[in-house]
């Protein structure tokens, strides 16, 4: 059984924050920031929650693949 991989969301500020992509094999985590209101952005580089969600998702999918492929 691959280890788990985990997605926590965080948000200290309500409308910004985060996505957590956690390995419990040691990696570090993957961040995926993000901001809902634009007129608050300070980097423009945030984008909004939904498609953070999905990159953290994605990731996190991609990487269970790897894993579950690499013990079968």
């Amino acid at each position: 059984m691959a280890p788990p991989i985990t997605i926590k969301r965080h948000e200290a500020v309500p409308g910004t924050g985060s996505y957590e992509v956690g390995f419990a094999d040691g990696r570090p985590s993957v961040y995926f920031y993000w901001d809902d209101l634009p007129d608050r952005r300070l980097r423009q580089d945030l984008t909004p929650a939904k498609k953070r969600a999905s990159g953290a998702q994605e990731l996190a999918r991609t990487e269970r693949d790897k894993l579950s492929a690499g013990t079968a």
